[in-house]
């Protein structure tokens, strides 16, 4: 029977006739994504979506993935034409074993991560095929699939003429529709940081962040706040102009308020953001090569102010404040110089050796102004070091923090994300390199510029911190993916968004 099959379709007969097997014209046709499991031996085992579509089509699916070659593997995926009038075209793609779950050696939980990147890896499939509206396969976890759709198919090309198939995605069949719409925000909220973080300098500047953040709130429970350079004056955060001085941009400080517990005492968590929209490195200027990559050293705000957006979205039983000190780094002859000295709003002052190392000035007097709402916990967010891409790569985001606690939320919700974080040691060792100044408080760089760069910048950063709970997401590393997460093309991350946004839920949980 399966022999017989094969040969129809070779020679366009039966149920394939009617359906052409070249490139059709998919417009307002709709897509499907359906998911199969590795099975012991050969063969596959199929989804309940896919064995349900299975049925509808007398078998046919099956026959096809058996006779089109050996069983499909994690990752990969085959198309079919043809096999149902309301399809016209069905991406097939592989999960991995069935219930793998959580992996101790990764840090994540596989099942979900697979699923994931199949579910992209179908999406793509039919949007380069110009399919605009694709039901995708729940694969037994909606968000996940959920996430792996909206992650894959966003790209910016909002500056092209040419642009990609927009497509519509919605889950196949009934199943667990509230775990799809989840995932779908989830998404969303970091392709608004990618959004953010891909954009040209010339075109997301401190005030047009700002702008933008303003427009995506729609929660009446968020209150925004967009500082001027006068105030920033009037709160005494000299580390934070010094950075802003050389730019004719001015500098402002962006802060949101999510009231959403229903307790109003209840503390807030607070998130703090790098808001540098362009950094050429100032006086202590950059290499040009790569430089343009610099428009996303603002990862660290972009990625805040959208978990705050996105809990928002989600109506999260929490209370969040999101701060983002926004502003350029250039170079003129208004720009502070290596060697000054400047004052933070603690009243410590800072030898400015590298005018480069600018992201821990103005997190420096952020994370001062935050104490003031006494939060219950603090996480800063930042692109902060080349130190930290060195030692970590795009594999995880390091975390500094002197709590326990808040690193086993942390970690805890980088698990269910796979977007992973990994711990870094926040030693005194480190702090003496910083304090160890020749004419001021404290050194930007430390006594030893070249050795243990992301660490020396936590200690840095600790000197202004006085609360049990901080930590600090160095994600340099994270901030741009070339082929390493499969679910995400290549270009600016917008990670780790959704790690943020589950540890907030996992704290709203908690209260």
């Amino acid at each position: 029977m399966a022999m017989l099959l094969f040969r129809r379709i070779l020679s366009g007969r039966n149920y394939c006739r009617r359906f052409s097997t070249s490139h059709p014209d998919f417009n307002d046709r709709k897509g499907l994504v359906l998911g199969v499991f590795e099975k012991e031996g050969e063969g596959h085992h199929l989804t309940e979506a896919a064995e349900g579509f299975d049925q509808s089509i007398c078998g046919k699916l099956s026959e096809l993935l058996e006779i089109s070659g050996p069983s499909l593997k994690k990752g990969k995926s085959r198309l079919f034409y043809g096999l149902h009038e309301d399809f016209p075209c069905v991406a097939v793609v592989g999960l991995g074993k069935a219930n793998a779950g959580v992996c101790g050696a990764e840090n994540w939980d596989t099942s979900k991560e697979n699923i994931r990147a199949a579910v992209s890896s179908g999406c793509r499939l039919l949007q380069d095929l110009e399919v605009n509206h694709v039901e995708v396969d729940g694969c037994g976890d909606a968000q996940s699939a959920a996430e792996g759709a909206v992650l894959g198919l966003f790209s910016y090309d909002q500056l092209k003429t040419k642009k990609k198939t927009k497509v519509i995605t919605q889950l196949h069949g009934s199943t667990d529709s509230t775990g799809w719409a989840k995932g779908v925000v989830y998404a969303e909220g970091q392709n608004l940081a990618r959004l953010l973080m891909e954009a040209p300098a010339n075109h997301i500047t401190p005030t047009a962040f700002a702008n933008i953040i303003e427009e995506k709130i729609s929660n009446a429970q968020v209150t925004i706040y967009k500082r001027s350079k006068r105030w920033i004056e009037q709160q005494q955060m000299g580390a934070f102009l010094s950075v802003a001085r050389g730019s004719e941009e001015p500098p402002l400080f962006l802060e949101l308020h999510y009231n959403g517990s229903p307790d109003s005492t209840q503390p807030p968590l607070l998130l703090v953001g790098k808001g540098v929209t362009f950094d050429s490195g100032g006086i202590s200027l950059k290499p040009s090569a790569s430089m343009d990559a610099m428009r996303a050293d603002m990862g660290g705000a972009a990625t805040v102010c959208a978990s705050v957006v996105t809990a928002a979205a989600l109506e999260l039983p929490v209370n969040l404040i999101g701060l983002a000190p926004l502003c350029e780094n250039m170079p003129s002859g208004k720009a502070t110089k290596p060697g000054d000295v400047v004052k933070a709003k603690n009243g410590k002052t800072v030898q400015v050796d590298n005018t480069d190392a600018e992201g821990r000035l103005i997190l420096a007097d952020a994370l001062c102004y935050g104490h003031t709402f006494n939060p219950r916990a603090v996480v800063n967010v930042a692109t902060l070091t080349g130190a930290m891409d060195v030692a970590l790569g795009s594999a995880a985001t390091g975390v500094f923090t002197n709590s326990d606690w808040l690193w086993e939320q942390l970690h805890k919700a980088s698990v269910v994300t796979g977007d992973r974080v990994w711990r870094m040691p926040l030693f005194q060792h480190y702090t003496k390199q910083v304090t160890d100044s020749q004419l001021a408080d404290l050194n930007n760089i430390g006594k030893y510029s070249k050795s243990g760069g992301a660490c020396t910048a936590a200690a840095f950063l600790r000197e202004f911190v006085t609360l049990p709970h901080w930590a600090h997401l160095d994600i340099a590393g994270v901030m741009s993916n070339k082929d390493e997460v499969p679910y995400l093309r290549k270009g600016m991350s917008g990670r780790p968004t959704r790690t943020l946004v589950e540890f907030a839920a996992g704290l709203a949980k908690s209260c």
